[in-house]
């Protein structure tokens, strides 16, 4: 099984939507791929409430992707989770291509980067868009490999 491995900072909104709606269409897809993710700064997430962003489990259920009723807490990213991952994407280069290079500094340009911002610079609902539209390019571009 193929694994990739989704950034965020706080792993509780970008980073877990991407994680769901992958797993979910990569198994209609029939493909040997996994999601996992993780955050890179967690300490930032002091407002976070609660395992998930309401943001991502609302968008998730709209598209009829359900969560488990034992949906784990936000998790910081480790070098071992690097070293697991065929491939890791990180969700808003300008904002965590310097948390990569501030800890970890080996992976910064061995992983892909998109620009999703964050709740305090983009509408929740077109962040979410943005991000199904590329893992949706992505699930098509791992099909077709």
């Amino acid at each position: 099984m193929n694994k990739i491995l989704f950034l965020c900072t706080g792993n509780y909104y970008r980073s877990r939507f991407a994680e769901h709606l992958f797993n979910w269409l990569a198994i209609k897809q029939g493909l040997d791929w996994q999601a996992d993710s993780r955050g890179l700064a967690l300490e930032r997430g002091i407002n976070n409430v609660g395992a998930i962003s309401r943001h991502a489990s609302e968008a998730l259920a709209a598209r009829l992707v359900n969560l488990p009723d034992d949906e784990r807490f936000p998790q910081p990213a480790t070098e071992q989770d690097f070293q697991a991952a065929s491939r890791v994407i990180a969700l808003d280069e300008l904002e965590h291509r310097p948390l990569m290079n501030e800890r970890f500094p080996k992976w910064v340009d061995a992983i892909e980067y998109w620009l999703i911002h964050d709740i305090d610079k983009t509408l929740a609902i077109d962040a979410l868009a943005q991000i199904e539209h590329n893992v949706l390019q992505l699930i098509k571009q791992l099909a077709q490999s």
